[in-house]
């Protein structure tokens, strides 16, 4: 299950995201999204997680989780809009 974790703090990397999520299962893939010409973050990412089930609990407890003074928003990631 793909997730959308927005509202991340600055400081937040792809190793950071990964371990934020590996305690509700295996993540296969932690991505933030970054500025293709300043490389800073733009505060948002994904996080691939090896099964629904996984990705539901991870969903459940980290919503509205505070990291660094910021509350994550995550949700189940949806396609891209053309």
């Amino acid at each position: 299950m793909k997730l959308y974790v927005g509202n991340l703090p600055w400081s937040v990397n792809d190793k950071k995201l990964k371990e934020l999520f590996s305690e509700f299962g295996e993540v296969s893939e932690a991505v933030v999204i970054v500025d293709k010409f300043s490389k800073r973050s733009k505060g948002f990412g994904f996080v691939t997680l090896a099964d629904d089930k996984s990705g539901k609990e991870a969903i459940e407890a980290m919503n509205g989780k505070e990291v660094e003074g910021r509350e994550l928003r995550v949700n189940e990631a949806q396609p891209r809009e053309q």
